[in-house]
């Protein structure tokens, strides 16, 4: 028996809405595990340029803090595959698609983290520390904005 949905006015059954928003995530996990991928993998070339061994203390400590935020991203941007696989056939749907909401906010703090640190170490590197600072906070202050802020505000607009 059908229902109407209160999140959207949709009328579909409890399974239907958990079907669409995990078809909704898997679709999302497909845009951010290729983000991860490239910053990442724009990380991972970095040791291997000439110009590496002449960072300072203050560039090398941001680089491998970066690599750590770039391996729990792409842990994040995995864990809802891992958990369906696992949880797949138990009939607790429900509980595949919160994990992956927690997951997928975790992965989207972790790429904003990887672009925000990674305008600071190439600031730094290319221009100075002053300008990567200000670049970086400003990089962080706009993903704010746009990923914490944007969404709230659209979601009071109703």
């Amino acid at each position: 028996m059908a229902r109407q949905d209160q999140e959207d006015d949709r009328d579909e059954t409890e399974q239907e809405r958990l079907d669409r928003k995990w078809e909704d995530q898997l679709q999302e996990l497909r845009v951010m595990q290729t983000g991860v991928q490239l910053l990442a993998g724009f990380l991972l070339t970095l040791p291997f340029q000439a110009k590496f061994a002449d960072l300072d203390t203050f560039q090398r400590s941001l680089f491998l803090a970066l690599m750590v935020v770039a391996a729990l991203t792409t842990l994040c941007v995995m864990t809802p595959v891992s958990v369906h696989r696992h949880l797949s056939g138990q009939h607790i749907k429900h509980r595949v698609v919160e994990s992956a909401q927690i997951a997928m906010l975790s992965a989207l703090v972790g790429v904003a983290l990887l672009v925000v640190g990674m305008l600071t170490l190439i600031f730094d590197v290319v221009v100075a520390r002053t300008p990567a600072l200000v670049v970086g906070g400003s990089a962080a202050v706009v993903a704010v904005v746009l990923l914490a802020v944007v969404p709230r505000v659209l979601e009071r607009r109703d």
